[in-house]
């Protein structure tokens, strides 16, 4: 079981390095990155734990894997709100890491009350340790802390789903998994005696999820098959015909070998259509950012630095 911690804990170090390579630089989101550490550090909990001797040390293993599992919760509820299209105010999310920090200052009380475990046992199985616990009058709080986001996730999502009335859900199905499958983990890690921590499996796949999401999805997905925003449903294009036949004449006239990519498609009919940066972002579900970055490299391979110059492509 220590080579299985070991394994699992290098696996989340790479999703920080994968982050920084190929998300942050076209989408940078925070509390993606405070996910990926919250995980790395309960996996290094997990294994630090196994390789416990004593009870005290177990003890400190045990409180770092609660300080980022007080987190967890927290960071994926806060991605799977924007995914969805929420937005909070600074003070609601002060608020949430103030709760989570009194979560884990509760679970600093093991050892010297016995309010969260009344007492602990070190045992040894597989060749890895683990504690056996009893639990205090207040353990009961962490179950309402994590049952909570789990709840606030599902109905983020579940509004998510109303709102757009049936349209593919490709985020949205990947988020609901995400969520389910760590509600199955925990309520299977509750249910079953077992030496090993599955938990620390179902953080993992977790990241890899939100990992896909932010590096294939946002950037990759035609527009066709995202939610379209309903106050953008009823907008019209009198020249929709029109400007399809300029899109078509700017890509046949690229050079031999020279191809658009969908998003490149996308924002160049967003610039004929006479579409600021923002609206393209608010039609495609990405950030302005992302949108600067398309539009970049679509000037680079049309070899214009301006959206006069690219109008100026098209014949008369």
């Amino acid at each position: 079981m220590v080579v299985a911690y070991s394994v699992i804990f290098v696996l989340s170090l790479l999703l920080p390095i994968g982050y920084y390579v190929f998300v942050r630089k076209k989408q940078k989101e925070s509390w993606l990155l405070v996910l990926y550490t919250s995980v790395c550090v309960i996996n290094l909990g997990y294994l630090l734990l196994s390789l416990s001797k004593t009870v005290e040390f177990a003890l400190t293993a045990n409180k770092i894997v609660y300080f980022g599992q007080v987190f967890m919760p927290l960071c994926m509820f806060m991605i799977i709100s924007k995914l969805s299209g929420f937005i909070y105010k600074n003070w609601v999310k002060a608020v949430l890491v103030g709760v989570a920090m009194l979560m884990f200052a509760l679970v600093l009380t093991t050892g010297h009350l016995d309010w969260y475990y009344k007492s602990v046992e070190l045992t040894f199985a597989g060749g890895a340790a683990k504690l056996v616990k009893e639990y205090g009058l207040l353990h009961h709080t962490n179950l309402i802390y994590v049952l909570s986001y789990f709840v606030a996730m599902l109905v983020v999502i579940g509004i998510s789903l109303k709102k757009n009335k049936g349209k593919s859900q490709k985020l949205v199905g990947l988020m609901l998994a995400v969520v389910i499958g760590n509600i199955g983990m925990w309520i299977v890690e509750k249910l079953i005696t077992s030496n090993f921590e599955f938990l620390s499996v179902s953080y993992l796949m977790s990241e890899f999820v939100f990992f896909f999401v932010y590096w294939m999805l946002q950037d990759y997905i035609h527009k066709s098959d995202l939610p379209v925003p309903e106050e953008k449903v009823s907008i019209i294009f009198m020249d929709s015909k029109e400007r399809a036949e300029k899109v078509k004449q700017i890509v046949d006239s690229l050079p031999e070998g020279a191809t658009l990519t969908a998003r490149q498609l996308d924002v160049l009919e967003g610039i004929l259509a006479g579409k600021s940066r923002k609206e393209m972002a608010i039609d495609l579900h990405l950030s302005e950012n992302t949108v600067k970055m398309h539009t970049t490299s679509l000037f680079k391979i049309l070899k214009v630095s301006s959206r006069e110059e690219i109008f100026a492509l098209v014949k008369a």
